[in-house]
C-alpha cells in the first residue's frame, strides 16, 4: 500500500494542482512562509474569480503587505516568479525549472580548485553540495569562466556580505551571461563600468532614504534614467521623494510616468507631483460630466487630462469642456479630445478664450435652432446647419436677417436651400440688415395710399394659405390609400439618411437615391391607379414669378404686387 492515499470524499473536492518539480527540487530548500506564499499565490491565479490583492494575501497568511512583497521578491531569485508591477503589486508565476527527479550529476573532480575558491569567498556559511551543483551549472551551461565565476562572485559578496545567499549570485551571473559577459575580460569591463556610477547612485540612495548599497540592476536603471529619460541626480532625488519610492523598482516606475508626461525638471516634477491628485480629481469628475463610468481612472488620466494639461488647458477649463461636449452630444473622452484639438489648433488655450469660443459655439447653435424653428423644421442640429451659418455670417448678413430669410422660407420643400437663395438676392441687391430690406420695401409701397405694408403682407399670406390648403387636401385624400401612405413614409424616411448620408458617404448616398428612385416609380403607379394627379400635391400660387410672397427670388418687387398697388 502508498504511503500516502486520498479518501473518497477528498478525491470528489476541488484541488490547486503544483508541478512536482516545486516539491522535489524548491521545496526542500525554501524559507517555510516563503512555501506558503507560493502556494496560496497559485491558489489565487487557478481561481480566477477570485478579486485577491496582495493586501488580502498577507491577511490571509497572517503577514504584512511589506513582507508579502519581500517573499515575492524571494522567490524572483529561485525565478519560481516574476514581479511585473509594483503599483498595483502583480507576478507572474513561472514553471520550475530544469529537475525532474534526479539533478544532474557533475565530476567533483573537475571542480575541486573552483570549490575551494568560491567556500573562501563566501565565509559567512558553509556552501551546500546542492549548491555547488547550481554553480558548476552555470559553468558548464553557460560557458562561464572560472575566474569569471570568481569575478561575480566575489563582487556579490562585496555587495551583500560574506553570507550571501546563492540566488543573488545566480541572479547576478545570468545578467551578465545574457549580455555575454562569461569571460574574465568581459566580466572586468563590465564591473568598471559599473563602478562609474556607483557614487552617484550611492548619493540618490542615501539622499531618496533607499537603505542598501547600489547593484547591477542599480546601475542599468540609473543609466536609463540618465542617457535615455535624460533626468538628473537631482531630479531623481526628486521623484524619489515626492513618489516615497524606497527602492529602485518602485523609483523607476515613478521617473517612467514623470518621463511620459515631459516632466524632467526637478520644479516640474514637484509641481506635477502637487498636481497629480487634482487631476485624477478632475478626470473622475469630466467623465461624471460625460457620463461615462471609468472602472480604472489610470488610463484616462495617462492618455488625454494629462495631455490636455500638457498643450496648457487648466483643470477648470477641460470641465468647462465636458460640460459644454455632453450638452453638444460628444458623450466619451475621443470627442472631447478632438474638440480640444480642433481649439488648439486655433490656438485657443488659456481659460478666457475657452469661455470665449463655447459662449459663442452655445450661441451659434441658439440661433440654429431659431434658424430651423423658423423654416418650420425640428430635427437635431448637424454640421451642414454650422456651415451654412458660417457662410451667411462670412456675406456679412447679421442675425436678425437670417432670421428674416429663415420666416420666408417657411413651408417650401427644401427651407434651407430656398433661404440660401433668397440671402444670395438679397447680397446681389445689397441688402444686409433687415432696416435695409424694410427701407427698400416701403419705397416699392409709397405710392400706395390704403395698401400699407401690413395689408399687403395679408393679402399675399392669404393666397398662399388657399394655393397650400388645396396641395394639402390633395395629398390627404392620396395618403388615405394605405399602401400609398407606406410608400411615402418610406419614401421620407429615406430623404433624412440621404442629407446625412452626402455629408459622409457618397456610396452610401447613391444607394439611398437608387431606392428613392424606385420607390417614387412605385407611388407614381399607384397614384395613377387611384386616379390621383400627383402634381396637385404642389400648391398652384396665383403668381408663378413670386410663388405669392410679392417679392421675385432677387428681393424686388414682384409684378403681380406692382399691379396690386396699380389698381
Amino acid at each position: 500500500m502508498a504511503f500516502v492515499c486520498l479518501s473518497n470524499k477528498v478525491s470528489e473536492k476541488s484541488f490547486t494542482s503544483i508541478e512536482n518539480r516545486f516539491i522535489t527540487k524548491y521545496m526542500p530548500v525554501l524559507e517555510p512562509v516563503a512555501v506558503k506564499v507560493y502556494l496560496y499565490a497559485i491558489y489565487v491565479a487557478k481561481n480566477s474569480v477570485l478579486n485577491i490583492t496582495i493586501a488580502d494575501l498577507a491577511k490571509a497568511l497572517n503577514i504584512s503587505e511589506e513582507e508579502a512583497v519581500k517573499y515575492f521578491e524571494y522567490l524572483e531569485e529561485f525565478e519560481l516568479v516574476n514581479v511585473t508591477s509594483y503599483n498595483p503589486f502583480e507576478i507572474l508565476i513561472c514553471d520550475c525549472e530544469n529537475v525532474s527527479g534526479t539533478p544532474k550529476k557533475y565530476n567533483p573532480e573537475k571542480y575541486a580548485d573552483f570549490t575551494k575558491g568560491a567556500q573562501l569567498l563566501i565565509k559567512g556559511r558553509m556552501i551546500s553540495t546542492n549548491e555547488f551543483r547550481e554553480y558548476f551549472y552555470l559553468l558548464e551551461e553557460y560557458g562561464f569562466e572560472q575566474n569569471a565565476l570568481f569575478m561575480i562572485i566575489a563582487y556579490c559578496v562585496n555587495l551583500k556580505g560574506d553570507n550571501i545567499r546563492f540566488q543573488y549570485v545566480k541572479k547576478v551571473a545570468k545578467s551578465f551571461a545574457d549580455e555575454g559577459a562569461i569571460t574574465c575580460d568581459r566580466v572586468n569591463e563590465k564591473l568598471s563600468s559599473y563602478t562609474t556610477s556607483t557614487p552617484a547612485l550611492i548619493k540618490i540612495f542615501k539622499q531618496a532614504g533607499i537603505n542598501r548599497q547600489p547593484d547591477l540592476d542599480d546601475d542599468k536603471l540609473y543609466k536609463k534614467w540618465v542617457n535615455e529619460f535624460l533626468f538628473d541626480d537631482n531630479a531623481i532625488v526628486t521623484a524619489a521623494k515626492c513618489y516615497k519610492a524606497k527602492n529602485s523598482e518602485k523609483l523607476d516606475l515613478a521617473l517612467t510616468e514623470l518621463y511620459t508626461n515631459r516632466k524632467i525638471d526637478a520644479k516640474e516634477i514637484e509641481d506635477f507631483c502637487a498636481n497629480k491628485n487634482s487631476i485624477y480629481l478632475t478626470t473622475i469628475e469630466i467623465a461624471k460630466n460625460l457620463s461615462i463610468y471609468m472602472q480604472n481612472s489610470a488610463p484616462y488620466v495617462e492618455n488625454y487630462t494629462n495631455v490636455w494639461v500638457n498643450y496648457g488647458y487648466s483643470l477648470n477649463s477641460l470641465i468647462k469642456i465636458s460640460k459644454y461636449c455632453f450638452k453638444s452630444g460628444k458623450k466619451d473622452f475621443n470627442e472631447m479630445n478632438a474638440f480640444i484639438l480642433d481649439m488648439l489648433n486655433d490656438g485657443v488655450v488659456d481659460d478666457g478664450a475657452v469661455d470665449e469660443v463655447i459662449q459663442k459655439i452655445e450661441a451659434d447653435e441658439l440661433l440654429i435652432k431659431k434658424i430651423l424653428t423658423a423654416c418650420g423644421l425640428s430635427r437635431k442640429i448637424i454640421n451642414w446647419d454650422k456651415e451654412n451659418l458660417r457662410r451667411w455670417r462670412d456675406c456679412g448678413f447679421n442675425n436678425d436677417i437670417i432670421l428674416q430669410a429663415a420666416t420666408l422660407s417657411c413651408g417650401k420643400s427644401n427651407p434651407t436651400a430656398y433661404m440660401n437663395g433668397i440671402l444670395s438676392a438679397w447680397k446681389s441687391s445689397g441688402i444686409y440688415s433687415v432696416d435695409k430690406l424694410s427701407q427698400i420695401t416701403s419705397a416699392s409701397v409709397e405710392s400706395g395710399k390704403k395698401w400699407d405694408k401690413a395689408a399687403i403682407e395679408s393679402h399675399y399670406s392669404a393666397l398662399r394659405h388657399s394655393a397650400e390648403e388645396r396641395a394639402d387636401n390633395a395629398l390627404n385624400v392620396a395618403l388615405k390609400d394605405e399602401i400609398y401612405a407606406e410608400i411615402r413614409k418610406e419614401l421620407n424616411s429615406l430623404t433624412i439618411k440621404l442629407a446625412f448620408a452626402e455629408l459622409d458617404d457618397q456610396n452610401k448616398a447613391e444607394q439611398i437615391n437608387k431606392k428613392i428612385d424606385l420607390l417614387k416609380s412605385k407611388a407614381d403607379q399607384r397614384l395613377a391607379y387611384l386616379g390621383i394627379d400627383k402634381n396637385s400635391f404642389t400648391p398652384k400660387y396665383s403668381c408663378k414669378f413670386c410663388n405669392d410672397t410679392g417679392y421675385d427670388k432677387n428681393g424686388r418687387a414682384c409684378t403681380c404686387l406692382k399691379k396690386l398697388l396699380g389698381e
